[in-house]
């Protein structure tokens, strides 16, 4: 592996015999979306490839002004290799930008619209962007006053209004106006830096995750491999295009692989499913919509019947409720997509009805990377069926993090990325998720699963959110701590914690032996649970209880 530097000034990982692997095995198409674009638009000039609230863009019109947009960020002065950000819901605006700075040759920066002052400042400074398309306000917040604080700090930064306008700075109209579809596009490798997002930032800042147009490209190939999907499809995208899932399949997947997608703004499961009806959607990704598309559909007594995939990635879900999707949707088979934004699916699901029994018991069958496991605690291979830390070479993988430091501790010595998730391989080749190594509870020397834990308390009737974490325990080292959100009017008490996990099979160790009932679970701007936040409540109850 040698440090390669990117003609951005950034400099990524490169193992140059994995990258030939890549391009051989057809996974790294060794073209940018740019190229795709041109060739999708002759193939299909009329076909709609982008829906959302404000219609139906065909290839040609999306191509056509981003090939505008495009010439006007070069004549307004970006050159290949700067960022351009946006801060945007998910807005055909949003999927003209990302194409458009792929034609220049820019890197695409996208910002979460619940991200706030002290991130976005952060974040737009570290990852040194020149430009900033935003919404003048979105869900009651003004993101103009904010972006003028911002600028105060970042002077180089132009601020681009997006469906709107404001004195003094630029609309995307009056950009766009300055642009020539006609003007010839710089040549851009398809290893060059394509995406640069910023992990969660659960613990500590959040860190910078650099995407090429191959390893983009990557994980739609393999995606659209798996699942046999090509332009007769559909994929409805709930998740914001901020998020690793809404870029790949919203502002990606069409080009990449010709599929369609119906782009949703703001959550609403009834409109959600009309969208999904109404465009015959064939995939849904993201665990968090599960539940309000499933309650749609018993409340109507209504299917989808193009549904054939419901990806179930972001977050964790309750196995019973996996289960209910399974019966209401018959064709459709539910399964669980393990990833994250360094490597976005390690689980890319299979077209076979026959695996629905396993994606409901496992959280997904192993797709076109290596996988292997290590313990903990010494980073030794661990044996068939032993839980041990996820480790995952793949050709979706992230070429390194900003922070070059950052990359120290994230890949083992022969490139294979620290994934973070402790696991163990069933059946040969699914994977089972028991936790995050962060998150283990160390209790007498034995580690215990936090995420065991609370899939079974998850299931209880008073239970609307759970989180566990690890709790000081003079004698036991660590004990396990929940932290419970109730359902209105409900109750509940460690008694009958006890009970419920003990009537459900649970050995003694796990069981909590604290339970907190809290208003609302922290979170960061990604809508992720803070456990580090938690971790810390939890020492500050021994702390005050000692006292």
């Amino acid at each position: 592996m040698e440090l390669r530097t990117d003609i951005s000034g950034w400099r990524i990982r490169w193992d140059a015999q994995f990258a030939s692997a890549c391009v051989a095995s057809g996974a790294w198409a060794n073209r940018t979306i740019a190229d795709f674009a041109h060739e999708r638009v002759r193939h299909a000039p009329e076909q709609v490839l982008l829906v959302d609230g404000q219609g139906r863009f065909t290839c040609a019109a999306l191509y056509q002004q981003a090939r505008t947009l495009a010439s006007a960020l070069m004549r307004h002065g970006l050159k290949p290799g700067d960022v351009v950000s946006f801060q945007l819901p998910n807005w055909h605006e949003a999927h003209l930008i990302n194409l458009a700075a792929a034609m220049a040759g820019l890197i695409i920066h996208p910002l979460g619209t619940i991200a706030r002052h002290a991130e976005v400042q952060y974040m737009l400074g570290h990852c040194a962007s020149r430009m900033v398309f935003v919404a003048p306000s979105f869900k009651g917040h003004d993101y103009l006053a904010m972006m003028a604080q911002v600028k105060t700090q970042l002077p180089q930064l132009e601020v681009v209004v997006v469906r709107g306008s404001q004195p003094g700075l630029l609309n995307l109209d009056a950009l766009m106006s300055q642009g020539d579809a006609s003007d010839p596009l710089p040549q851009v490798s398809p290893d060059a830096i394509k995406l640069i997002m910023y992990t969660s930032g659960t613990t500590g800042r959040p860190k910078g995750v650099i995407h090429t147009h191959n390893t983009i490209h990557a994980e739609n190939h393999q995606r659209a491999k798996y699942l046999a999907l090509d332009e007769r499809d559909c994929v409805l995208v709930p998740s914001p295009v901020s998020h690793i899932t809404g870029t790949i399949y919203g502002l990606n997947l069409p080009w990449n692989c010709g599929v369609p997608a119906a782009l949703v703004d703001i959550w609403n499961p009834q409109e959600a499913f009309d969208l999904a009806l109404a465009n015959g959607c064939s995939l849904i990704n993201g665990a968090p919509f599960l539940r309000g598309i499933v309650d749609v559909a018993r409340e109507r007594g209504q299917t989808l019947p193009a549904l054939r995939y419901f990806s179930l990635g972001g977050a964790a879900t309750p196995r019973d409720l996996m289960a209910q999707a399974a019966q209401l949707f018959p064709q459709c088979i539910v399964f669980s997509a393990c990833g994250s934004t360094e490597v976005p699916t390690i689980t890319p699901g299979l077209a076979d009805p026959a695996c629905k029994r396993q994606g409901l018991l496992y959280d997904g069958n192993i797709g076109d990377c290596e996988v292997r496991l290590a313990d903990p605690e010494t980073g030794r291979p661990c044996a068939p069926g032993e839980e041990g830390e996820l480790l995952v070479k793949a050709p979706q993988m992230l070429v390194g993090y900003i922070d070059a430091q950052d990359n120290e501790s994230a890949f083992t010595e022969d490139g294979f990325f620290r994934m973070g998730d402790i696991a163990r391989i069933m059946e040969g080749n699914w994977i089972a998720l028991t936790g995050r190594k962060k998150d283990l509870i160390i209790r007498l020397g034995e580690n215990l699963s936090p995420k065991d834990m609370e899939d079974v308390i998850a299931t209880h009737a008073a239970v609307a959110e759970v989180a566990v974490v690890a709790m000081p325990d003079a004698r036991t080292g660590e004990k396990a701590c929940a932290f419970v959100v109730l359902k209105p009017g409900s109750q509940l008490d460690l008694p009958e914690i006890d009970r419920f996990m003990t009537a459900a099979g649970r050995a003694r160790q796990m069981i909590p032996e604290r339970l907190e009932i809290v208003g609302e679970l922290p979170r960061n701007f990604y809508g992720k649970v803070r456990k580090d936040m938690l971790r810390e409540q939890a020492r500050n109850l021994v702390n005050t209880a000692g006292r």
